[in-house]
């Protein structure tokens, strides 16, 4: 699992380290300087003679990138820093120039070069690497003289090879925003831990590979606990619900579905395969079009009976009276039974005043954008996807429901501050009927660990990102590299959680 810390957690780490003289900055500096090499080697087959610049802000981590600089200088690189910021670390920048560095400087002050200049510099270099801005920063936005450097970068038609120093100048590092220009990388080297703007979007889609390097932080403290958290195979494997011989159809677990219409028949169809090849023990079906779904899924029961979680919503439009009644009619149970629930698309509008954390919210922006103006907030979709964090926390306070927001990051946010980002879709999963998909998988695995989300109400969050995680691989293996439908996704469930629960060793007993 990779985990994210705020950087006020980091720098609380950080202080004692540094106050017994732990040369903190040393390791990071020199683990971001092997990071570089290896890039090198991979692009140009050798180290030596290469065109390494480095944008240097006022901060700790513009000295990070200097020291950094310094390491490559001494390994034969031809490094060239750009200041901006007539205060820099000044221990850095005579290591630099110790080691044969030249620099210049785009800031106010003697030596000031135009940015043009330096962005000419930028682009005859093999690496760039980024240190204007690092955990300090607050907000997000690159201001001034080092905005206008950024923002010219970034806008290079061939630019070069970015590794941001930390995290990449520009973004929301404790909550994924992006105020103004960023420049994105194709690398992140991160010291001690993730950074939550890092995992989160918007600000994820422009961080490219994330590696972090352990210097020697430790653990949080007793009672910490990460801002944001991203499942790993192995993490979805430990949490998904495995048969054994003694299993029988309800004890995998009952789902029912509400979905679907005479005028939408499909997304009935997609959300029952997508539950009945995630493995849910029986797959129960309520709604108009049955004899459809049955059509393409034979083992599906049409009609009421015994269900251990609902998905409800897909396909379902607000003016179809009879699968809202059934609808409405179900949340008794869930709110009597307990029984868990996926919610989405017309349902949505459909949700008691409030609910448990086993009810889960599958809103794309402009369905929480909907729902939460209904709730009295003023949002927009486009104000949604600039902070997807703080509108899916803010749906889960009001309602009491665990959130999944649907996107190219999916946000999960749950029970006691749980909060997951899951990128694990290729950008063809944008396709319509891919949330129905994702609907039934995850109703499959509400339903196969009902009991013990009872015991544990994070545990629903936990499962959500992994539903997320077990579509997006689903996407990949239907057709890696290219396009993607609804169905084929469904199709490839079973392979992609075999392929899952075989490289952890869980497979069924």
């Amino acid at each position: 699992m990779l985990v994210a810390w705020t950087s006020d957690q980091v720098r609380a780490l950080e202080e004692p380290l540094l106050a017994a003289g732990l040369p903190l900055m040393q390791r990071a500096s020199f683990a971001l300087a092997v990071q570089v090499a290896g890039v090198l080697r991979d692009r140009r087959r050798r180290v030596g003679g290469a065109r390494v610049v480095v944008l240097v802000g006022g901060g700790n981590n513009g000295g990070d990138a200097l020291y950094a600089g310094a390491e490559l200088a001494r390994r034969g690189v031809a490094v060239r820093a750009v200041t901006t910021s007539q205060r820099v670390h000044e221990a850095g920048l005579a290591a630099l120039r110790t080691a044969g560095g030249r620099v210049v400087s785009v800031a106010d002050g003697r030596g000031q070069v135009p940015v043009d200049e330096a962005v000419a510099l930028v682009a005859g270099a093999d690496v760039v690497l980024d240190g204007v801005l690092g955990i300090g920063s607050r907000g997000g936005g690159v201001g001034g003289v080092a905005g206008e450097l950024v923002a010219a970068v970034a806008a290079l038609p061939d630019r070069p090879f970015v590794v941001a120093v930390d995290v990449p100048s520009g973004i929301g590092v404790d909550d994924g925003t992006s105020t103004g220009p960023v420049l994105g990388a194709d690398l992140t080297v991160t010291f001690g831990a993730a950074k939550p703007g890092l995992l989160l979007p918007p600000a994820a889609r422009s961080v490219g590979r994330v590696e972090v390097v352990d210097i020697g932080l430790g653990d949080l403290p007793d009672g910490g606990h990460p801002l944001v958290a991203r499942l790993e195979p192995s993490d979805a494997a430990a949490l998904w619900p495995v048969p054994d011989a003694a299993s029988h159809k309800y004890t995998r677990g009952v789902v029912g579905v509400v979905a679907g219409t005479r005028s939408y028949p499909g997304a009935a169809v997609l959300a029952t395969t997508a539950a009945v090849r995630t493995g849910a023990g029986m797959v129960r079906y309520l709604g108009d079009v049955g004899e459809t779904v049955v059509a393409h899924r034979p083992e599906v029961v049409v009609g009421p009976g015994r269900v251990q979680s609902w998905v409800f919503g897909p396909g379902v439009s607000p003016d179809d009276a009879g699968q809202r009644r059934r609808i409405e009619f179900a949340f008794e149970g869930v709110l009597q039974r307990g029984e868990a629930a996926v919610v989405d698309a017309g349902a949505l509008e459909l949700l008691p005043p409030h609910v448990g954390p086993h009810v889960v919210l599958t809103p794309h922006a402009g369905e929480l954008a909907r729902l939460l103006t209904r709730l009295g907030a003023d949002v927009d979709r486009a104000g949604v996807e600039a902070e997807p964090l703080r509108w899916a926390r803010l749906a889960h306070e009001r309602t009491g429901a665990t959130v999944l927001l649907k996107g190219g990051v999916t946000v999960v946010v749950g029970r006691g501050g749980a909060v997951y980002a899951q990128a694990d879709a290729p950008a063809w999963l944008a396709t319509a009927g891919a949330g129905d998909v994702l609907a039934g998988i995850l109703g499959a695995l509400l339903a196969g660990r009902v009991d013990d989300l009872h015991d544990d109400a994070s545990l629903v969050a936990a499962l959500a990102a992994t539903a997320a995680l077990v579509h997006g691989r689903a996407a990949q293996r239907a057709n890696p590299g290219g396009p993607v439908d609804a169905a084929a996704v469904a199709e490839a469930l079973p392979g992609t959680i075999a392929e899952l629960l075989r490289e952890a060793g869980t497979l069924a007993r």
